[in-house]
């Protein structure tokens, strides 16, 4: 393969790609980020295989929809929005299909005014931190992958998501104090 090496951004190989729908190029694209794509699935999966499974499926479609990528912002910024959209609509899909509700009282305007620092939320053991984002809604276990797995900046998330940034850590406040209440309920 002659753009296996790293020598060809990711930028370029995605024009290559759409101008000669070259199924060894895409190879490369798969081989550059297949690894992180699965880790991304795993954290919203139930096991090894669906996250497999939807590996499989973020990877097709990403073939079908890289022409449209703009290059905007970083391809991997892209790719990652594209992977956290797709698992928060499969999630909420699943969810449906079961009709499992777990109610947990959302009142905007308190989350609005409260301000949940960080030390706070990484005061949560582990465990229950992970039980609380498994219970929480997918677009806020998204957002706060999102600046504190990926340590993406608020800039970067704004762009990926297509929001301003004072919409961006309004979310991750919320997002904060609803994992901080689902805590204290379990």
């Amino acid at each position: 393969m002659p753009y296996a090496d790293t020598s060809i951004t990711d930028e370029e190989l995605v024009s290559k790609i759409v101008a000669t729908k070259d199924s060894e190029l895409f190879a490369v694209l798969y081989d550059r980020y297949a690894k992180l794509v699965y880790n991304k699935c795993l954290s919203f999966s139930k096991s090894k295989e669906e996250a497999h499974d939807l590996t499989h499926d973020i990877f097709v479609l990403l073939f079908v929809k890289l022409k449209t990528f703009k290059g905007k912002s970083k391809f991997s910024t892209w790719l990652y929005s594209m992977t956290y959209n797709f698992c928060v609509n499969y999630v909420q899909r699943e969810k449906k299909k079961r009709e499992e509700k777990i109610l947990v009282t959302d009142s905007i305007g308190d989350y609005e005014k409260a301000q949940v620092s960080d030390l706070e939320l990484f005061s949560v053991p582990a465990e229950t931190l992970e039980k609380a984002l498994n219970l929480c809604k997918p677009e806020d276990k998204m957002i706060l992958l999102l600046k504190y797995q990926d340590e993406l900046p608020i800039k970067e998330i704004a762009t990926a998501l297509g929001l301003g940034e004072s919409a961006v850590k309004m979310r991750i406040n919320r997002a904060k104090a609803r994992i901080i209440e689902i805590y204290k309920s379990l």
